[in-house]
């Protein structure tokens, strides 16, 4: 299999990324291809405007959306998002590692999202969730949190489940595109949970890893030609 890991996190000392190391690690001794990309590392830019393009339909008035479906067609994205495309494109399963900032991910993150899963590329118009572009593909969100797993209950004082607040980028992004979504590794208060916490934490993820050809997907979203029966 062939795995795409993106990882977003400043810190290379950080527990996040002594997750991602271990994905790379027990996923390579399985004899899966693993490719990363490290988005602070690669100081990847995270806002998405017009020098997105090499050249542009229209340099007086642009629709970024539009932009985006014209360079899917013509290939005039800039290198860094060519580059990301033709990870995206290459790998069978995209495993994303970073921290739950503000109840979703850092910008740099939301920023890869933008700029990478372009229109054309990722999704079209009628081409979303069972029909999405990127369907075939698998993924993987695996988080570390602040708060304890308390926090994180439809009545807990977050008042929704990790899935549940993560809505956006497990659905509204990643199935949306046709991706099916395994249900998400959470490291619930790596801060406070010691070293023994973490410990088991890691072992719990490369149990995960382990069997994350054999993992069943969140039923996310019927087909769409099934919506309203």
């Amino acid at each position: 299999m062939k795995v795409l890991i993106v990882y977003a996190h400043h810190e290379p000392k950080s527990f996040t990324a002594s997750l991602k190391n271990l994905a790379v690690e027990t996923l390579t001794a399985q004899g899966h291809e693993v490719k990363v990309s490290d988005l602070y590392a690669m100081n990847f830019k995270s806002i998405a405007d017009r020098d997105d393009f090499t050249e542009l339909d229209d340099p007086n008035y642009m629709n970024y959306l539009l932009q985006q479906k014209s360079a899917s067609a013509k290939k005039i994205f800039t290198p860094d998002i060519l580059e990301e495309q033709a990870k995206v494109a290459w790998a069978d399963f995209i495993l994303f590692h970073f921290p739950v900032w503000w109840f979703s991910a850092p910008a740099i993150l939301k920023g890869w999202f933008d700029r990478v899963f372009a229109a054309g590329f990722a999704w079209d118009f009628g081409k979303i969730y069972a029909q999405g572009v990127l369907r075939g593909k698998k993924a993987l969100v695996a988080v570390t949190t602040g708060g304890p797993l308390q926090l994180y209950q439809p009545n807990g004082a977050h008042r929704a489940t990790i899935v549940q607040m993560l809505h956006p980028i497990i659905h509204g992004t990643l199935h949306f595109c046709g991706l099916d979504v395994l249900p998400p590794f959470v490291a619930y208060a790596v801060f406070i949970v010691g070293d023994e916490g973490r410990k088991k934490y890691l072992e719990q993820y490369q149990e995960r890893l382990r069997d994350i050809e054999n993992t069943e997907p969140l039923l996310l979203h019927p087909p769409l030609n099934e919506i309203g029966k």
